[in-house]
């Protein structure tokens, strides 16, 4: 991201072993745009250990590429499936060691949190979230695959949840 870009820079993660979806978004005022978003796969085949550095680097070339002010990343719910989520909470500690590592604040919103600031209610349905973030940042289409689109909503809840008094609040 050049230096020239004003306004506040979130990038929003969608923490996944298998694919971990990523997105920039800046606001400005009360306008927001979508730097640059997508998603970093790893094949299912390979060590978890050679996974986890795949999305390492490639979370980390993104933050050297786009120098976001701070993160929003996703906090995780699982029900059953607890050998995903054991991979999954891998990934999120080696993003959130990245953001420690480049100094950068990180929030953490709930899943009902990011669909509360896409469409004004915390139940709405995944399609209608992805049609209002492509909406919201004027995209000629919806994200894909889902996971990017994810991980733009997540960064507008980011740059919600920082602009809100309660954070400045509870950050002083």
């Amino acid at each position: 991201m050049p230096t020239t870009t004003k306004g506040l820079v979130c990038l929003g993660i969608d923490p996944g072993i298998g694919r971990l979806g990523y997105g920039f978004v800046c606001q400005s005022g009360s306008s927001y745009r979508a730097l640059t978003y997508g998603c970093l796969e790893t094949p299912p085949h390979q060590d978890t250990s050679v996974r986890i550095k795949a999305l390492y680097d490639g979370v980390r070339e993104q933050i050297e590429n786009c120098s976001p002010h701070f993160m929003s990343v996703e906090r995780l719910y699982f029900g059953q499936n607890r050998t995903t989520a054991e991979a999954v909470w891998q990934v999120r500690g080696a993003v959130l060691l990245l953001g420690a590592q480049y100094h950068l604040p990180v929030v953490e919103p709930k899943p009902s949190e990011v669909k509360l600031t896409v469409c004004g209610d915390g139940t709405a349905e995944k399609r209608q979230v992805q049609l209002m973030i492509q909406q919201l940042l004027n995209l000629p289409g919806i994200p894909r695959p889902d996971d990017t689109a994810d991980a733009l909503g997540i960064a507008l809840a980011g740059l919600a949840i920082v602009r809100s008094p309660q954070y400045a609040y509870g950050r002083r």
